[in-house]
């Protein structure tokens, strides 16, 4: 967990290693990390917004010849394929796979309450809004499967939903990420995403936390 946690907070100097070490393999590299957040199910934890931001920063600084269209057409195919996934995993193997004594270690059960509850409070924009939503982003599509949503409607949300995700953390790395006073404090930066990231999950725990109890 303390690689995870350096790699997310200094994820800047790591992609520079990577793109020195892997050249242009270094895309397929970060494809599969963000095809792997969502469409893997139990890997919640692996960075998405961080990383998107990140690796539009240095595909704006010219030093490191990477394009930022072809960051982009990755990012969705990786998005949208990866929550397709993660809704067939749900439709094949429903509640199996947190009862699993391996699998159930990366993916609780409470966890899964907490986004099935999201699911349903908010319906079809659940899709939309979790995208957003660190670990909630690779929840919903599980548990919109496991509720018998029709793929149809739930592709429509979510490539809706990538493009603005992508757009937006891509848009923001490439034209701030090379800021002086952002290079200087990017670790501040990143945390600063993930906190923003994290304010809808915070503010609806509190919601339900707070709620007055039914009778």
């Amino acid at each position: 967990m303390s690689t995870l946690i350096d790699f997310v907070l200094h994820i800047d100097d790591h992609l520079v290693n990577i793109v020195n070490t892997f050249g242009n393999s270094a895309y397929l590299i970060l494809f599969a990390i963000i095809f792997v957040e969502t469409g893997a199910v139990i890997l919640p934890f692996l960075p998405g917004d961080s990383l998107l931001f990140a690796a539009a920063a240095l595909a704006a600084n010219a030093n490191y010849n990477l394009n930022i269209g072809i960051f982009i057409i990755l990012f969705l195919i990786a998005s949208i394929g990866g929550d397709s996934l993660n809704f067939f995993f749900g439709s094949k193997f429903g509640e199996l796979i947190p009862h699993n004594k391996i699998l159930g270690r990366f993916i609780k059960e409470k966890d899964l309450a907490k986004a099935r509850e999201f699911f349903e409070k908010y319906g079809a924009m659940a899709i939309f809004l979790g995208r957003f939503m660190p670990i909630i982003r690779t929840l919903i599509p599980f548990v919109s499967a496991t509720s018998d949503f029709p793929y149809q409607r739930f592709a429509k949300y979510n490539i809706s939903a990538c493009i603005l995700w992508v757009a937006i953390c891509c848009g923001a790395g490439y034209f701030f990420g090379n800021i002086p006073v952002v290079q200087d404090n990017f670790s501040m930066v990143i945390i600063g995403i993930v906190i923003i990231s994290l304010i809808p999950a915070v503010i609806g725990f509190v919601k339900t936390k707070f709620a007055p109890t039914k009778e």
